[in-house]
């Protein structure tokens, strides 16, 4: 406590950077720098959803899950890309199971609390009726793998699968190569230059002309139900993820969220700032910016929006910082959408994660001692960081 009373005290004394421009320069600024943002996450966002259009052309043999529209998802999006930063512009497209096929989800450890990793089962359906009707599919199910290879190619049990589950690395190594092929009959090759990069469960990759340069990241996804939550192909948090787990992922719910909030709050509201800034000061820190979304995200959930106007906006820093601090001294921090009955409604949840019970994201700190006395000295040295960054600009 004593150390976010001498935090309180210090913050309210020191000036934001940028305080000498006039507020009318300051709006504009912001306003500008915000407009960009939008403009080169809508240019991804179509470019994406092109490359699926194209995509529905070249792999609609039931080799390959059908694509969806994409979401786009991660701090770029959500609008508070720390300063200085390389941005990453990190999409989410759905994927649904081809005619004939249909997609299985299986927990990876039964009865695991909260239910955080997923197989999916693959499984054959017939299409024998909408053969006959002149659907121009063989069934998988009925025709033997001769007629099938010589008129429509595998099924995608038979292509993608490892036993029958959907694999990630296959998946994604397939989609890698339909981003190449894909690439050429797109509209925009003729101005950007398309660059591969490396990445074993996610779609990672540069397009650029001569004046500037975009990194994209597309993770692939199953939709849970019609919920806004999806088992996707990021890593888990085990040292070792299987090539047939698919992780829960909680990024379209919270990308929606903080559109919400943009949506709701009143001009001025600076909670995207308050973010962007408490990201600066994690380098170097144990503490990941998925943290400190969370700590923001609790405290939006809780805090009036119109508290987060520009003119209280070191009061808010000193809310997130405080609330970091007793999470570290509690050694807990709930994962905002587990078992939270405060969720807004338009965000849609499966019935098992409303009544999961709250997931620690601080549970390492609770098993380990030593882990929390070197959490506290990093939330101490951010404390600094962040009143050097406020007094100085530097």
């Amino acid at each position: 406590m004593l150390v976010e009373m001498m935090f309180g005290q210090l913050i309210l004394n020191v000036r934001v950077v940028g305080d000498e421009l006039d507020e009318d320069t300051r709006d504009r600024m912001q306003h500008r720098a915000e407009q960009l943002s939008r403009e080169m996450c809508e240019f991804v966002t179509d470019l994406v959803n092109t490359f699926i259009l194209v995509a529905e052309q070249v792999s609609s043999d039931g080799s390959f899950p059908v694509l969806r529209p994409c979401f786009g998802i991660g701090c770029a999006h959500e609008g508070w890309s720390p300063y200085g930063e390389d941005i990453i512009y990190s999409l989410l497209v759905p994927l649904a199971p081809p005619s004939g096929h249909a997609f299985l989800p299986e927990l990876c450890n039964p009865g695991e609390t909260p239910e955080r990793n997923f197989r999916i089962r693959v499984q054959l359906e017939c299409t024998c009726a909408t053969e006959q009707l002149g659907g121009g599919t063989l069934c998988f199910l009925h025709h033997d793998e001769e007629a099938l290879r010589r008129n429509q190619g595998p099924s995608l049990l038979h292509s993608l699968c490892t036993g029958c589950y959907l694999d990630v690395g296959k998946t994604v190594r397939r989609f890698h190569q339909l981003v190449k092929a894909c690439w050429v009959v797109l509209p925009h090759s003729h101005r950007w230059r398309l660059t591969m990069l490396a990445c074993s469960r996610s779609c990672k990759f540069k397009v650029a002309t001569a004046e500037e340069e975009i990194t994209i990241e597309i993770t692939l996804g199953v939709q849970q139900g019609d919920s806004d939550i999806f088992m996707s192909s990021q890593a888990s948090e085990a040292i070792f993820t299987p090539s047939t787990t698919w992780t829960l992922s909680c990024a379209v719910a919270e990308a929606k969220f903080f559109e919400l909030t943009a949506r709701q709050a009143p001009d001025g509201s600076f909670h995207l700032r308050c973010l962007q800034l408490c990201a600066r000061i994690l380098v170097g820190t144990g503490f990941s910016s998925y943290t400190l979304k969370t700590v923001v995200m609790h405290l939006l959930n809780t805090t009036p929006l119109s508290g987060w106007h520009r003119t209280r906006f070191l009061l808010r820093l000193d809310d997130i910082m405080r609330y970091l601090c007793r999470c570290v001294e509690e050694k807990r921090l709930d994962h905002f959408f587990f078992g939270n009955e405060k969720i807004p409604q338009e965000i849609a949840l499966p019935p098992a994660l409303q009544r999961a019970q709250p997931f620690n994201l601080f549970q390492h700190l609770a098993q380990d001692p030593d882990a929390q006395a070197e959490a506290m000295r990093e939330f101490m040295d951010m404390q600094d960081c962040l009143t050097r960054m406020l007094t100085y600009g530097h």
